[in-house]
């Protein structure tokens, strides 16, 4: 018997602003659209103002086919914007804008109500920023259930973190979710020595958790578990841009891991996905059918 999964991203939602024009978008948005793609009940938790771009979020939602339930509106600041420039290789280089809607989420019945329901949460550093957003984004993953996922999916941007910031998250998550370009900052923060795969196990036992995962863009990924290191080779794919590849990334990892996946094959598919996006334009493209997998009732 299949069962839709209960997910949330908290956090950032705004509009990224390429040169050729805007997209929604903000990692715990991407996040929450992949993995109802991919066939769970997915909800962005956000805020964005009262004004024409906040309007057109919610519109944007709607053509995805997501509920925007739980995108509250700001009486005072604007919706959140980003200013993207592409490399050579199509990688994304980010001027955030500051005080904008999303500094100011706060914790609701109505978000305690469905935290409380989650199977899974992503939240990453960016929407920590903001005091008050932190605040909520803390209480949110308190009251979540202790069964369920929660999936610290770092994404640093400069110059909006630290150690302390790093480090809190680490201890309300269990599950961690970083890159290759991420993984020297934490080293140096948490005195992480040797072989990468050292560094990562030694993550995993200082912050108890029960899953990391390391990506590594074209080179494919690592992910390491109480017992077992799986490696996965990139999936050849002809890039277009790398927004949003690891947002659904972590999108792929949370459904293979609710799903009690073998770890080989969770890193397999995470890479397939993250593949696929690299492969499109923009950060959520359509995930055609053949990546969407049954989910399963344990």
């Amino acid at each position: 018997m299949s069962k839709n999964h209960k997910i949330a991203g908290i956090g950032e939602i705004l509009w990224d602003m390429f040169p050729d024009g805007s997209r929604l978008g903000g990692a715990p948005v991407n996040f929450a659209s992949h993995c109802h793609q991919l066939g769970c009940e997915a909800y962005p938790v956000s805020v964005v103002g009262r004004d024409r771009v906040g309007v057109k979020t919610r519109e944007r939602l709607g053509q995805l086919n997501m509920s925007d339930k739980y995108v509250f509106d700001s009486m005072d600041l604007p919706t959140g914007r980003v200013l993207v420039l592409l490399d050579s290789e199509g990688k994304p280089s980010y001027e955030i804008l500051e005080e904008v809607a999303w500094d100011d989420l706060v914790f609701t019945p109505e978000l305690c109500e469905l935290s409380t329901s989650l199977d899974a949460a992503c939240f990453g550093t960016l929407a920590q920023r903001s005091p008050r957003t932190r605040r909520a984004i803390h209480k949110f993953l308190e009251v979540m259930p202790a069964r369920s996922l929660r999936i610290y999916d770092v994404n640093l941007r400069q110059p909006f973190f630290s150690k302390e910031l790093v480090e809190n998250s680490l201890k309300v998550a269990n599950v961690l979710k970083l890159s290759d370009e991420e993984l020297p900052v934490l080293a140096e923060y948490f005195q992480l020595e040797g072989a990468i795969v050292d560094q990562l196990k030694a993550l995993r036992s200082q912050f108890g958790l029960s899953h990391v995962a390391y990506t590594r863009g074209g080179d494919g990924s690592l992910i390491v578990s109480a017992g077992q290191v799986d490696e996965c080779a990139g999936v050849p794919v002809t890039l277009v841009d790398t927004v949003g590849a690891g947002d659904s990334f972590t999108a792929a990892l949370t459904f293979g891991l609710l799903n009690q996946w073998p770890l080989d094959e969770v890193n397999l598919y995470a890479n397939q996905v993250a593949s696929f996006v690299c492969s499109q334009k923009g950060a959520t493209p359509r995930i055609p059918s053949r990546l969407v997998r049954e989910m399963v009732q344990h």
